[in-house]
């Protein structure tokens, strides 16, 4: 035997490697069997076998007994066996029987002697990959400790004992920095198998790693007295953490902050200060929102169950602390509650519930009335209309089918053009709301129409009525002040009624000529 006390080194590589004896006499006895082929052809019958008591691999030759061994000699003499040399082996042979006789692994030869080295070698490292491979894969979601081997293009390479794992850059918190030898945690966040053997991904940034480490700092999580409900993160900056108690003497936020912080301190030192909100999980997705977006104040939830989103309306002043800074509160409460979260002010919201109902008022045939009864059923715009159907809308009152019908229309063409004129379609609303206004509009528009008519005198008389009557009680103030021996004229009597036919004199002169006429005389009077 070229390899001696092979049960030893059979031991000794097992504990080592952590394989098991069996992969490893299985990986042997391939390896010699191989050897054996190498030497003698890929023809002759080769059983290898592992004993036990003797600690040694047995390699046996198979032989078919024959009268006469078959031409060429040299080709079957490793194949067959005569009966005479048969017999010498074993007396009760015969011809045809397949004996086996035992070979002397020494005459291999040393090329055969080095394939099955290259052979053994090959299955242990399989046999070694596996090994890792499954005792890395039940272990996958845990935490692991490790040491920094090197840096490889912004991957970190750790060394976990057994086998190296790769932390990928994008699984790293931003602004962390390691070195070679630094001790690392990490979480086991998946692991593949591969050519070139077992691959662990680690990662700092997952969720999962903040809520692994609460189990290790808060033993009522270990105890399932506290249940850990779901987290969100923003690596490095900020995360929200949401827990419930099963029992109710229990506040399961202060078990996991702990006396003086000091459990939540622990978590905290380990993402490198990274903040934790630690909020209680409510049953109640409104009031779970609520929670999440702490310490913003709620006015008031608006829930859409069938797109999963809510409307959050807040008080202006408390609009920024909602949103957090570049949306972060509000984006890490989406992830925690699994809800799409539109954050407004009260301001904006009633600016947009007023644009809203002037979107339905703007609609033909449309009635305060109506629009109240919309609004009151949850149809807040022309927009929400168009998109309803005609059972939703029946439960309005005073709506038919026929109604629900024409809204539904009417609010699909203004949708269309809401800027443009729309086609009024004959129907019971449009008839029964646009004829009164009709009636009045077009009794206004006769009106009108009389009053600009061109040929009425009236209109000219009483238009030149005030600015004649200023000029004449102007010239009046002067004639009584300069002098009160003047006569004053018979169209100038501050006494006398004006009358609209002595504005204008025979000869054609109008009354800026008796004013110059009057302007005149006061000047002689001054004289």
């Amino acid at each position: 035997m070229f390899i001696t006390d092979i049960r030893r080194v059979i031991e000794q590589v097992s504990r080592d490697k952590g394989i098991e004896s069996d992969i490893l006499i299985r990986a042997i006895e391939e390896a010699l069997r191989s050897a054996a082929r190498k030497r003698f052809g890929n023809k002759i019958d080769i059983e290898v076998k592992y004993n036990e008591e003797l600690g040694e691999i047995e390699v046996f030759q198979f032989r078919e007994v024959v009268e006469k061994i078959s031409e060429p000699v040299e080709e079957y003499e490793m194949l067959q066996i005569t009966v005479k040399e048969g017999l010498k082996l074993d007396p009760e042979c015969e011809i045809g029987d397949s004996l086996g006789t035992k070979m002397d692994t020494g005459t291999f030869g040393r090329i055969a002697a080095q394939s099955a080295k290259q052979v053994i070698i090959q299955k242990m490292k399989d046999a070694e990959r596996e090994a890792v491979y499954s005792g890395f894969i039940d272990r996958k979601g845990e935490i692991i400790n490790g040491i920094v081997q090197r840096i490889d293009r912004g991957s970190i390479i750790v060394n976990l004992g057994q086998t190296e794992a790769v932390l990928p850059e994008r699984e790293q918190v931003p602004r962390e920095t390691y070195r070679r030898g630094d001790r690392i945690r990490a979480y086991i966040m998946d692991v593949r198998q591969d050519t070139r053997g077992p691959q662990i991904i680690l990662s700092r940034t997952h969720p999962n790693f903040l809520i692994n480490l609460f189990k290790t700092e808060v033993p009522e999580i270990s105890e399932s007295i506290v249940t850990i409900m779901g987290a969100a993160r923003e690596p490095g900056v900020r995360a929200k953490f949401a827990v419930s108690s099963n029992d109710s003497d229990i506040d399961p936020v202060g078990a996991c902050v702990g006396m003086k912080g000091s459990r939540v301190q622990n978590v905290v030192q380990e993402l490198r200060g990274e903040k934790i909100d630690i909020i209680s999980w409510h049953v109640d997705p409104a009031k779970f929102v609520c929670n999440a977006l702490a310490p913003a104040e709620i006015s008031r939830v608006i829930i859409d169950e069938e797109n999963r989103s809510m409307e959050v309306i807040v008080p202006d002043e408390f609009l920024s602390v909602a949103i957090g800074k570049g949306g972060q509160n509000v984006r890490l409460a989406s992830k925690l509650t699994r809800w799409r979260l539109d954050v407004k002010s009260e301001a904006q919201y009633s600016e947009d519930m007023e644009d809203a109902y002037n979107s339905l008022m703007a609609l033909p045939g449309m009635t305060i009335s109506l629009a109240d009864a919309l609004y009151e059923r949850g149809f807040f715009s022309a927009e929400e209309l168009s998109k309803s159907s005609v059972e939703d809308l029946t439960q309005v009152r005073d709506i038919t089918e026929e109604k629900a019908l024409e809204l539904i229309e009417i609010a699909k063409k203004y949708m269309e053009d809401p800027d443009g004129e729309i086609l009024h379609l004959t129907s019971e609303i449009t008839q029964e709301q646009t004829s009164p206004d009709k009636s009045v509009r077009g009794n206004s528009e006769a009106e009108e129409d009389l009053s600009d008519s061109p040929g009425d005198p009236e209109t000219t008389e009483e238009e030149a009525l005030p600015d004649d009557s200023t000029n004449t009680e102007t010239d009046e103030d002067t004639l009584s002040k300069n002098s009160t021996d003047t006569e004053m004229p018979e169209y100038a009597s501050a006494n006398d009624p004006i009358d609209n036919n002595d504005l204008v004199e025979s000869d054609g002169s109008s009354v800026p000529d008796v004013q110059k006429q009057v302007e005149n005389d006061n000047e002689n009077n001054t004289l």
